[in-house]
């Protein structure tokens, strides 16, 4: 069962507060790889509403963050077609990490280092909370699905597939 409690602030839970955005905490003992799945198990959510933070690049090394469901993945090729460039493709670790400040597991969308383009799956919108990274590994927050419009303001895309 999910157990809130408090983390020490990360620089995502900073700009959350900076933005006025109410959220609380879920930790959970943190997988290599074990991903959306295995963090909507250890709170008792569905993995729908965990929505996994991706850093990926277009074909000139251009970083941008994909916000998908936990439970899809991301139709590179239409997401390309979408955002208007020839190729997107995930970033490697290392290079994920220089762009975001975060290590790979504990990626958020909020305080990343370098302010990147943000790309939400549409149907995210649709759901009444979400679990997002908090900006480390096995730390999610629950938080209003319409924070994230009004504060990364992200491009709506369809571009999911299913898992």
């Amino acid at each position: 069962m999910s157990r809130s409690q408090h983390v020490s602030e990360t620089p995502a839970t900073a700009f959350l507060r900076r933005h006025g955005v109410a959220f609380s905490e879920h930790a959970y003992e943190y997988l290599e790889h074990g991903g959306a799945r295995l963090s909507a198990q250890a709170l008792g959510v569905d993995v729908h509403a965990v929505v996994k933070t991706l850093v990926m690049e277009d074909e000139a090394k251009r970083p941008l963050l994909v916000l998908m469901h936990g439970d899809r993945e991301v139709s590179t090729k239409n997401l390309a077609r979408q955002v208007g460039v020839k190729r997107i493709e995930p970033c490697r670790p290392e290079v994920a990490q220089r762009h975001s400040g975060y290590q790979v597991g504990g990626t958020s969308p909020f305080g990343t280092r370098k302010a990147m383009p943000v790309y939400l799956e549409k149907s995210v919108l649709g759901l009444p909370r979400i679990y997002i990274n908090g900006g480390r590994r096995g730390y999610l927050v629950e938080i209003d699905p319409q924070a994230l419009v009004r504060v990364l303001s992200p491009t709506l895309v369809e571009v999911a597939l299913a898992d």
